[in-house]
């Protein structure tokens, strides 16, 4: 079988199943494969009615005597299916599935599974699955897979398209299709199961067992790949040498001398490592990790500046429209601060025509600029002159096409990357291989720690009156919410009803604004500016600020239902305040007392430093919790994460290391597998094509 071959290829999927596949990555056979589910059911016990718990996902007998009642006025066309005879009343309920009525036979016996709710005194079941007593029999000798899905795309077609390809594959010969990428001796040495077996068991376990063995086994495929890949970028690149003629004297002394503030040990080291890197052998490609706040910015800055006096360009790139414009609003002051005369321009996607112009003809043409941009910066369009510094972070790093055109053009710049990614530094050494590290541990003396609070909703009135004196003092709010709208599947606060609420409650005292990933580009930055110019006083939003503006004069985060956001998550939400020199705030309002949530929060509650809270979140997550878990940051692998799989990443680390010391090039026989797939990622990588390891 043809793993390049299109989705389509595959049985009962037309082109409309095939546009819905597209909408979640899924284009290719290799695809579907490597469309690992998000989470699994094993199926309990069925459960006495009596005994139903809220919050709890439950199996239970019921004996249809009459068939549900359906609401088809209602915007939810819910159905409704009244189990009589239950103390307090138990109901299911299914939204959207007025067709539910026809299913449910009177006088026919079924399994209910589902999510156990309560609302008003009464119980329900959300959205069960219907299953007859053999089915459900059967079900629960099996771990099922549940997959991520959009509208229109369920979960059975995407199980049913899983089951085909694997088993035209092993039909096919399991050899040639799924054959192993990893040489016999080192699947014994970490007694690693093969890849096939990982494959099938990954989406269709035999048991709990089978499927953490292919977990696995692919966790440790995916940081061997990424750090193979890692490791011989670096060897490549370490070969460039440093083409900079530096021919007047370096402008740190002065740069220190005019700053207001006195730098932190750490920066002070952090900038000299820089300094040193650009007048060094080779170019340079080196990471800042440093906490939020901790004064990373300056220290790019500075650095553009080195380069601009020494009369070539560097860039910085932005991951919004409106923190790219921030930016050169600061560089440029910073240039007048320090007396330096170099343009600043800036260049994104959202300029009219004419300002793309002027700014493409500037750069093109000025050899000393200090250029500010989004992704605009790697268009085909755009000349530089002799660009000899990029400066990007951690969610922006370069790919081997990005490279690879910037070289193209005849520029070989130095890389500085920056990271508030709270990790150890001898995991980011492994995560960050191909670039040398500076760690800024300390934070400036003139920022004030956050103040933090976890609460209850009960507290929510005495939360608003502080927001009120707050607004009243001049400054300004962020309020965070995990929904953009009401969800009858999830439980928690939504951006937009919470925006109607706050605006009725702050009427005639503050402007609120709204803002949520759904939103147009050209929305968003509108509203971020309408923030930053102090034009509104409280913003309401989703996890989209959570790479903001600086926006000095906000003083209070609150974060609703923060037990739904991970610790590091909620770290970084909490850094969009403390950014003045007034005094900043941070509530975590729970939605939900759970001693374990109490435990997590309770961590934010006492401590500042992302270290000690990435250290306490991975202490309590456990080795049980491995579905579902991300962190924010750089590494968005599909199925490890670079805390709890420490030890297997340690271990990929060691091993990358041996292989490429005894096989630099991967031209030994056992390791051909591993050279095809490295080169399979490359050439995805270069074409901008969806990007599986």
């Amino acid at each position: 079988m043809n793993l390049d071959a299109p989705v389509s290829e595959l049985k009962g999927i037309g082109k409309k199943t095939e546009e819905l596949f597209h909408a979640v990555g899924v284009y290719t056979i290799r695809d579907i494969l490597l469309y690992f589910p998000r989470d699994y059911i094993s199926y309990p016990d069925i459960k006495d009615p009596a005994d139903l718990a809220p919050g709890e996902h439950a199996a239970i007998y019921v004996h249809i005597t009459r068939p549900p009642i359906v609401n088809t006025k209602s915007r939810l066309k819910t159905a409704i299916l009244e189990i009589g005879g239950q103390a307090p009343e138990l109901r299911a309920i299914w939204f959207h599935q007025p067709y539910i009525r026809s299913v449910l036979k009177k006088g026919q016996d079924y399994i209910l599974y589902g999510r156990v709710a309560e609302k008003n005194g009464i119980l329900y079941l959300e959205q069960p699955l219907i299953h007859s007593p053999e089915q459900y029999m059967d079900l629960q000798k099996t771990v099922q897979p549940v997959y991520q899905l959009t509208k229109g795309l369920g979960n059975n077609t995407v199980k049913k398209a899983v089951d085909q390809a694997l088993s035209d594959c092993i039909l096919d010969d399991e050899t040639a299709a799924l054959r192993d990428r990893l040489p016999e001796q080192i699947r014994q040495k970490y007694d690693l199961c093969g890849y096939a077996y990982a494959i099938q068991n990954i989406h269709f376990p035999v048991d709990v067992n089978a499927c953490i063995e292919a977990r696995r086994r692919l966790v440790f495929d995916e940081f061997l790949l990424f750090l193979l890949q890692m490791h011989l970028m670096k060897e490549q690149e370490e070969k460039t040498a440093n083409h900079l003629n530096f021919t007047k004297e370096s402008i740190l002394p002065e740069i220190i001398k005019r700053l207001p503030y006195q730098l932190t040990g750490a920066q002070q080291r952090a900038m000299e490592d820089v300094f040193a890197d650009l007048r060094g052998p080779y170019t340079m490609q080196r990471l800042i990790q440093g906490d939020v706040g901790s004064g990373k910015t300056v220290i790019a800055f500075s650095a553009m500046l080195e380069i601009s006096g020494q009369g070539y360009q560097s860039a910085i790139m932005a991951p919004t429209d409106v923190l790219a414009r921030q930016h050169a609003n600061k560089l440029t002051a910073f240039c007048e601060q320090m007396g330096v005369d170099a343009p600043v321009v800036l260049l994104t996607g959202s300029l009219k025509a004419a300002q793309k112009r002027e700014a493409l003809e500037i750069i093109r043409r000025e050899k000393n600029a200090l250029i500010v941009g989004t992704h605009a910066l790697f268009q085909e369009c755009v000349e530089y002159a002799n660009l000899a510094l990029v400066v990007t972070d951690e969610q922006h790093r370069f790919g081997v096409k990005q490279r690879a055109g910037l070289a193209e053009k005849g520029e070989l710049p130095h890389y500085l990357v920056m990271s508030a990614t709270p990790i150890p530094r001898t995991l980011a050494i492994i995560l960050y291989g191909d670039l040398d590290i500076s760690v800024i541990d300390e934070v400036p003396a003139m920022r004030l720690p956050i103040k933090n609070c976890v609460v209850d909703p009960t507290w929510r009135s005495n939360a608003y009156s502080f927001i009120e004196k707050q607004v009243e003092a001049g400054h300004q709010v962020y309020i965070v919410c995990p929904l953009v709208e009401p969800s009858e599947e999830m439980d928690g606060e939504n951006v937009i009803e919470y925006t109607k609420k706050i605006r009725e409650r702050f009427k005639g005292i503050a402007t609120v604004g709204m803002l949520h990933g759904r939103m147009k580009p050209e929305e968003k930055n509108a509203v971020m500016e309408a923030f930053l110019q102090g034009e509104t006083q409280i913003l309401v939003s989703t996890t989209v600020i959570e790479v903001g503006v600086d926006v000095p004069n906000a003083t209070v985060m609150m974060v609703e239902n923060a037990e739904r956001f991970g610790l590091a998550q909620l770290h970084q939400l909490r850094g969009r305040v403390g950014r003045g020199d007034a005094q900043s705030y941070c509530i975590f309002m729970q939605g939900k007392k759970a001693n374990t949530e109490n435990e997590r929060l309770s961590i934010l509650n006492r401590s500042n430093d992302s270290f000690e809270i990435a250290r306490e979140d991975l202490k309590l997550r456990g080795p049980g919790d491995f579905f579902g878990i991300r962190q924010s940051g750089a590494f968005s692998f599909q199925l490890a994460d670079v805390f709890q799989d420490m030890a297997m990443l340690q271990k990929a680390s060691e091993e990358a290391k041996e292989i490429l010391a005894a096989d630099p090039d991967l031209s030994a026989p056992e390791h051909y597998m591993l050279k095809k797939e490295l080169h399979r990622m490359a050439e995805q990588n270069d074409s901008g094509e969806r990007f599986h390891i």
